[in-house]
C-alpha cells in the first residue's frame, strides 16, 4: 500500500542551504523509491487557513517513507533545509485499492454504538 511523506513549509527561505538541500533530496529518495507528487506549490485553499507551501512525496509502503526519512543520507542534508524553513512533516499510509469511506464510517458507527 502506498505512503506518503507530507510537509507543510511555513515559509520559503531563499537561502543557499535551501538550494543545496533540493539539489541533493533526490538522491535520498532514490532507494526507497521515493518520488515527488507535490513540490512546493501554493495551494489553492478552499477551507480554513494555509499559510506556506505543500510538499508530497510518494512511496511504494510507509516501511519506504520511514526508511527514507530515518536514513544517514537523509539525516545528513535535513538540517540544511531546518535551518531556515519551518514545517510540518508527516508520514501516512495510503488507502488500498478499492477503499470506499461509507465502510469506515459504518465501522466507526458500529463501535461507537
Amino acid at each position: 500500500m502506498s505512503a506518503y511523506a507530507v510537509g507543510h513549509l511555513h515559509a520559503a527561505a531563499r537561502h543557499e542551504d535551501v538550494f543545496v538541500y533540493m539539489e541533493r533530496i533526490q538522491a535520498t529518495l532514490d532507494p526507497f523509491a521515493g518520488r515527488f507528487l507535490v513540490h512546493g506549490t501554493e495551494v489553492e485553499v478552499r477551507e480554513g487557513e494555509w499559510p506556506g507551501y505543500l510538499v508530497v512525496i510518494g512511496f511504494p509502503d510507509i516501511d519506504q517513507a520511514r526508511g527514507w526519512y530515518d536514513s544517514d543520507a537523509y539525516r545528513e542534508i535535513v538540517p540544511l533545509r531546518t535551518r531556515h524553513i519551518t514545517a510540518d512533516v508527516v508520514l501516512a499510509d495510503g488507502v488500498a485499492p478499492g477503499y470506499e469511506a461509507a465502510h469506515t464510517a459504518a465501522r466507526m458507527r458500529q463501535q461507537a454504538g
